[in-house]
């Protein structure tokens, strides 16, 4: 365990995230700071895949995935913030933090950078993984991440797509992925973090430390700051419509329209 590289990192993570709180405030467009996280964590996922002590073929793929992962995602979400306003999450938010705003905002994104350094801690577990390069689990694991990419990729397209239609100012999405998760982008970012405990996998003691990605991503997209609020925020401005559709389909997991629908 490279205690250096490791202080690095969370001081970068740290660092970047006043960085978006600064341009948040100055902007009014929260969007930007969830792009901002993305490209921080690809960035420190690249710094522990350059500079850890593992196999050198295994933290090739690693950099490469995680490099993948960021530019996908930041990408995505700062070509959405530019054609939008303000995200009702961080909005709704900011409204009840109401004077304290600013200060519990940046209170919130070291919080967001603490989550950043568990996420980018399951990267440098894989990338200092010193095994025989490729092993079975390897290979399980590149397919786990491209399938988590390629379904992430295809949910956010198709809901671009449907929010373009004259019917989305008021339905809901039911198309493509979404007829069998309420959800399926944010499903297929948790099966994302779940490929990194497959590579860091060894004998060491350090190795059960990658497993607090994919259950931290869990945590906060069903319980805290993803399915919560923006459900929220559809039953305010969906309404019935929402509510309808929560009695239809899973909220997280893909699986079979209930009531008897055809796929």
């Amino acid at each position: 365990m490279d205690l250096t590289l490791l202080t690095i990192i969370a001081g970068w993570l740290s660092l970047a995230m006043v960085g978006a709180w600064a341009i948040q405030r100055a902007t009014g467009l929260s969007g930007w700071v969830d792009t901002i996280w993305s490209g921080t964590v690809g960035i420190g996922g690249i710094i522990a895949a350059v500079f850890a002590h593992g196999n050198f073929d295994r933290r090739m793929i690693v950099l490469i995935i995680i490099a993948a992962w960021a530019l996908r995602l930041g990408s995505h979400i700062g070509t959405r913030t530019r054609g939008s306003g303000e995200d009702p999450r961080y909005a709704r938010l900011i409204e009840e933090w109401g004077d304290r705003a600013a200060w519990q905002l940046f209170l919130f994104l070291q919080v967001q950078a603490l989550a950043a350094f568990i996420l980018v801690l399951a990267v440098y577990l894989a990338a200092t993984n010193n095994y025989g390069y490729p092993r079975a689990i390897d290979l399980f694991a590149i397919f786990v991440a491209v399938v988590a990419l390629g379904g992430e990729a295809i949910a956010d397209f198709q809901l671009s797509r449907f929010r373009k239609t004259p019917q989305a100012k008021t339905e809901v999405c039911e198309v493509g992925l979404w007829r069998y998760s309420r959800h399926p982008n944010y499903f297929f970012e948790w099966l994302f973090w779940c490929s990194w405990p497959l590579f860091a996998l060894t004998l060491s003691a350090w190795t059960w430390a990658s497993l607090l990605a994919p259950a931290l991503m869990y945590w906060l997209l069903v319980h805290v700051s993803g399915i919560p609020p923006l459900e929220e925020h559809m039953q305010r401005s969906r309404g019935d419509r929402f509510r309808d559709l929560q009695k239809r389909v899973n909220a997280f997991f893909p699986g079979p329209r209930r009531n008897g629908e055809l796929p």
